[in-house]
């Protein structure tokens, strides 16, 4: 710092040290020309939360110099003492060619005190360093100096070095100076093969060198030499010697704007820097955040970076003056003090920041005044805080433990029922694990099945009903790969699909993964297409309005005939259904290669009577597919879409795959001043779109962009209505298609949403949907009138009644009329008690849910309506 210029500060003990330079004065008020070193000792007061000065002191130089300047400042160990001292490097210049350096101890009285001084005939201007001695040391010219008050004699290190990284202590070793050199591969086998290799690359390495003992120390023990081109400053966290091994935790900086957190020379953790060129880097061991990194930089901004499961830059700052780390509040940890530029005020502690990025947060210009608590209050405070937070997070520990238990329990549970899933339905014997085996790791887990000789009831039917599934009910098992989407296709035959609702399909990962769980999540969808190829819908999973939050069941069968009859001879079947589950491919190539077991899951469909029919769940298996990186890889899976003339073709498993992973939209378009020919031109024309071979009426889009790989299908109802429907990837794809489809179509034309469907198939669904709600409601009612008829008795006798006797001959006399009467009497307490018949829970709720499945199929469909 030289005369008039800034000062330059030092925190020691929890105080800020403010040095400056004036000159002297003389007593009829002209300056001299000796320069005075000036020392003022400011405190942070907590109550008025401003530094005040504590006491000042200053130091005459008493000779006349040209030149004087404080180069740099520090707390060093005074090796006579063993006291941690503030010390001062002084130049000063007499003449051009001679530079002297003086050395200044600062002691508790303010008194300054001369340590030793020295000569050079040149400036020293690079890695200039104060240690334990005090000591100096300084690289000039490539090569290490360094000079002591033991000795006061400039000593040379034998050693050639680009940069000194950092300087400081290690245990057993003393002052440890960590430079970086051109390498110097070893001539001998004795280095580490890979150390060498590395220097040999990057040309350069790193070096430790013991100033005390001149001894060398290997730089793998601090980073890899590989780093040596780009870091820039290093602060060592840790450093110890185990068996004779140096052990050391560091951070370092590099000219690429990172932070680096290594361990035993290996890189742990890395963060990217918010700003540009940092020069700096040092700790500070708060009580909230524990252990924090500054990072200072050449524009004069400050970042603070966090260590905890990861490195995260914590705060930042700009334009800042200087950064102190010490306990300037006293309460037992260390904060940040920042000073900041401030080109109007004169007072240097005026703009400035105390925090420890936790509780305490003090900043200049803030009113504290009506602050209530005092300063002790505040730390009892925080005490009780601190103790209940901790007693709260040792219980938060103990619940997450019991829950981390409970979770591998359930997983084992979830896994032992999927293997006994895929031996119930490939008909094998499942061996349930021994009771004593489970009950020693201490799980809780004990067979249900153990010591019954007879399984029960339900698993019983479950296998009796999926051997009675006819033997050829599945016509063709394939599986697609279309982008990260994995798409399994079972084709059934009609008269098993028919009789089948709420068809899904399962995957079941067919090997012993012990770390994911068996069952993967799949989307389930229902392709059909006619025989005539002209129409093509896709029926997805069922989306339920707001409300409706219960699982629904497909049409049953009779739904499906009537449906299907009445929609004339162009929408006949073609014999078949498709069922298709995609799910995310990338998961399952994590393995390489992996088997999954197929599982088809339906309702049943028995007839009981003329009007109702009967569910029973079902599972089936349709087979098994096989996956591997190298088919993938190969194309095996791909799906093949080729140009020929004029058409698009491929098979029906690739059209199935690319509809299965799209979103299908319908919109109604009306026009009611032009007609809508202009559609087909647009679709053709500026949409690139190509008929399938296959079904001429589903056209596909192959214009580059996101658009492509999107489905048409345009019908006209008449010349000024029609219906498009999309098969899009995104909805960023139907966006685009839309906004294109507006430019085409006249002013006034009408586009409308549909939800789902046509609204004559809708109609149709919901009257056979309603005639299905009143048929289970009323064979509910008989169900139970002739369950409580049969339970009814007249009279003292069963099965007597009033009428049994002639009602004349009981009229003739008085007591033949007191006997009618009492009869009347009797039959209508009967009637009574028929009519408050109870019913059974079990018959009452079997009821209750027929009913409101029923109830809310119809919802829906009226919803699809609205």
């Amino acid at each position: 710092m030289l005369l008039g210029e800034e000062e330059q500060f030092l925190s020691y003990n929890g105080e800020v040290l403010v040095f400056h330079l004036s000159k002297a004065k003389q007593v009829d008020g002209t300056a001299d020309k000796t320069t005075n070193l000036h020392v003022r000792r400011m405190a942070f007061d907590r109550d008025t939360k401003l530094f005040v000065q504590k006491s000042s002191g200053v130091f005459n130089m008493q000779v006349c110099h040209l030149k004087t300047e404080i180069i740099c400042c520090s707390c060093i160990t005074d090796s006579r003492t063993g006291i941690v001292l503030p010390c001062i490097l002084m130049k000063t210049n007499k003449r051009t060619d001679v530079v002297k350096y003086l050395i200044l101890l600062l002691h508790s009285s303010n008194q300054f005190e001369k340590s030793f001084h020295f000569k050079l005939d040149y400036e020293m201007k690079e890695d200039i360093r104060l240690f334990t001695g005090p000591s100096v040391l300084w690289r000039h010219a490539n090569k290490l100096f360094y000079i002591s008050s033991n000795a006061c004699t400039v000593l040379s290190a034998p050693v050639q070095l680009s940069s000194v990284v950092w300087t400081g202590e290690i245990e057993d070793e003393g002052t440890v100076v960590l430079g970086v050199r051109a390498a110097c591969l070893p001539e001998t086998e004795d280095e580490d093969e890979f150390s060498t290799s590395d220097r040999a690359i990057w040309g350069s390495e790193f070096f430790g060198y013991v100033v005390e003992t001149q001894k060398m120390l290997r730089g793998m023990c601090f980073m890899p030499h590989a780093y040596s081109t780009v870091v820039s400053s290093v602060y060592v966290c840790k450093n110890e010697t185990l068996k004779k091994q140096l052990r050391i935790s560091l951070v370092a900086v590099t000219y690429k704007n990172q932070l680096i957190w290594f361990q035993d020379g290996l890189p742990k953790g890395v963060c990217e820097l918010p700003y540009e060129k940092p020069c700096s880097v040092k700790t500070a061991v708060t009580s909230s955040n524990g252990l924090l990194f500054i990072v200072s930089f050449a524009s004069g901004n400050v970042c603070v970076v966090q260590r905890r499961d990861t490195l995260q830059v914590a705060s930042k700052w700009q334009k800042v003056k200087s950064v102190l780390v010490d306990d300037f509040i006293g309460s037992g940890s260390e904060q940040l003090l920042l000073l900041f530029k401030d080109d109007s005020d004169t007072d240097v502690l005026s703009t400035f920041k105390i925090t420890d990025l936790g509780e305490v947060n003090y900043a200049s210009g803030i009113n504290y005044k009506h602050d209530v608590p005092t300063a002790e209050g505040l730390q009892g405070n925080g005490l009780l805080t601190v103790q209940a937070l901790e007693t709260r997070l040792q219980a938060g520990c103990t619940s997450v433990r019991e829950l981390q238990q409970h979770l591998d329990l359930k997983k084992k549970v979830i896994l032992e029922s999927c293997r006994a899933l895929i031996d119930l339905v490939e008909e094998r014997t499942h061996v349930l694990p021994p009771a004593k085996k489970v009950k020693c790791k201490r799980e809780g887990l004990v067979s249900l099945w153990d010591d019954v000789e007879n399984p029960p009831h339900s698993l019983t039917k479950e296998t009796s009903l999926a051997s009675k599934v006819p033997d050829h009910f599945i016509e063709k098992l394939w599986q697609r790969v279309v982008g990260d989407s994995l798409v399994v296709g079972v084709k059934l035959t009609e008269s098993f699909y028919l009789s089948l609702t709420d068809v899904s399909l399962s995957l079941v990962v067919d090997q012993d993964f012990s770390s994911i769980s068996p069952i993967i999540k799949c989307q389930n969808k229902i392709i059909k297409l006619n025989e005539a190829f002209s129409a093509l819908s896709v029926s997805s999973c069922q989306n339920e309005p707001p409300p409706k939050k219960r699982k629904l069941d497909l049409p049953g069968k009779n739904d499906l005939k009537k449906g299907f009859a009445k929609r004339g001879p162009g929408a006949q079947l073609d014999g078949a259904k498709t069922v298709v589950a995609v799910t995310s491919l990338s998961p399952l190539l994590a393995f390489h290669r992996v088997c999954c077991v197929i599982l088809l899951h339906a309702k049943k469909q028995s007839c009981q009577n003329d009007s109702l029919q009967e569910s029973k769940k079902i599972t089936v298996l349709c087979g098994k597919i096989t996956l591997s990186l190298e088919d993938i890889s190969h194309g095996k899976y791909s799906v093949k879409m080729l140009r020929d003339n004029s058409y698009f073709t491929g098979s029906f498993e690739d059209i199935f795959a690319v509809l299965a992973i799209s979103v299908r939209f319908s919109f109604q378009v009306v026009s009611s001043d032009c007609t809508l020919t202009p559609v087909n031109s647009w679709l053709l024309g500026e949409m690139e779109c190509t008929p399938f071979k296959e079904c001429h009426d589903n056209i596909f889009c192959h214009k580059a962009g996101n658009v492509y790989g999107t489905v048409f299908n345009w019908t006209l109802k008449n010349p000024f209505e029609g219906i498009l429907t999309l098969f899009c990837r995104n909805l960023t794809a139907l966006f685009q298609c839309l906004h294109s489809l507006t430019r085409v179509l006249p002013p006034r034309c009408d586009i409308r949403l549909l939800r789902s469907g046509s609204k004559g198939v809708l109609t149709e669904q919901l009257a056979l949907a309603l005639e299905k709600e009143i048929l289970i409601s009323r064979g509910s009612f008989f169900s139970k009138e002739s369950k409580a008829e049969n339970s009814l008795t007249w009279g003292n006798g069963p099965g007597k009644n009033i009428s049994d006797a002639p009602v004349a001959s009981l009229l003739d006399s008085e007591e033949g009329v007191q006997q009618f009467r009492k009869k009347l009497h009797d039959e209508r307490e009967e009637c009574l008690r028929s009519m408050n018949q109870t019913m059974n829970g079990a018959l009452y709720q079997e009821m209750a849910l027929k009913v409101a499945e029923a109830q809310l199929h119809s919802d829906m469909i009226v919803w699809r309506l609205s």
